[in-house]
């Protein structure tokens, strides 16, 4: 490791010492809460979307949501590690064989669904549980068709 590198693990580590950060990917559904600053107000303001695109560069990381709002499609691309953000929030893995969804940007209602990866260990609570398979049974022989009788 160079000398750039460790500095950027140390600012990496102070910037999350504060808080957790989910082990996430593309094609995950994830909610994000941000501090907006108006005036001298400060609140939070909440963005859900799908991950469309994740670009991991040490402290510079980032990652791209995508949501439809009032029918039109909105991308926000957040810094990971930005003080800006409060708090990650993961709301549902999805399956997808790609690095970078932006084909996502074309599609509408149906078609822009993404199927959820479920964990077969898993249960809806949470709880893991163990999977157990019962011995297959023997599969029964079909009895034999009767033979129409030919016409004379």
């Amino acid at each position: 490791m160079n000398t750039v590198q460790k500095f950027e693990q140390r600012q990496i580590a102070q910037l999350t010492e504060s808080k957790q950060i989910p082990e996430f990917r593309v094609g995950d559904t994830i909610s994000v809460n941000v501090k907006i600053i108006e005036g001298v107000s400060e609140r939070l303001q909440a963005f859900e979307g799908v991950c469309i695109a994740r670009s991991n560069k040490g402290v510079n990381s980032s990652f791209t949501l995508r949501k439809i709002s009032h029918g039109e499609g909105v991308e926000r691309v957040f810094p990971l590690y930005s003080p800006r953000l409060e708090n990650i929030k993961l709301v549902r893995r999805g399956e997808v064989r790609r690095a970078k969804l932006y084909y996502m940007r074309d599609l509408t209602g149906k078609a822009a669904r993404i199927t959820e990866k479920r964990d077969p260990k898993v249960n809806a609570a949470g709880d893991n549980v163990a999977v157990i398979k019962a011995p297959a049974a023997p599969k029964a022989k079909a009895a034999p068709k009767a033979k129409k009788a030919a016409k004379a």
